[in-house]
């Protein structure tokens, strides 16, 4: 089976996409895309994920704290990882920054400053890739 390239600077639709957005700039898909994500249960054992792009494990490593490992990893560890998390009726500070370039390492606290695990916790990365 032979590998090949196939070169090209905008992605269009055929029609299928309603309103005016009908190509993208291939840079963007390249350069400004989402690179991995998880979507997990941090109050599972072993923190599991519901679904995930480019995530190769996760380790549960205490109450609230929780490292992701890319399958893929980013060129350096300067990549951006905005998180959500959703708990009811509480108020929760996180910190989640690179580790490396194939580690995310997420802290959950709650409304007191205690470590806490939550029920729905998102992770996106973005940047670029090796």
């Amino acid at each position: 089976m032979a590998n090949g390239t196939i070169a090209f600077d905008t992605l269009s639709t055929s029609g299928q996409i309603t309103g005016t957005a009908k190509s993208l700039d291939t840079d963007y898909v390249v350069n400004g895309s989402v690179k991995a994500w998880v979507n997990f249960d941090g109050e599972a054992a072993g923190a599991a994920a519901r679904d995930s792009f480019n995530v190769g494990s996760m380790t549960d490593n205490s109450t609230g704290n929780h490292t992701i490992t890319t399958s893929s990893a980013f060129a350096n560890d300067d990549f951006a990882t905005p998180i959500g998390e959703k708990q009811d009726s509480v108020v929760t500070i996180t910190h989640c920054s690179p580790a490396s370039t194939s580690t995310v390492t997420v802290i959950s606290f709650n409304s007191g400053g205690t470590n806490d695990d939550f029920s729905v916790v998102s992770v996106v990365m973005i940047g670029d890739l090796t």
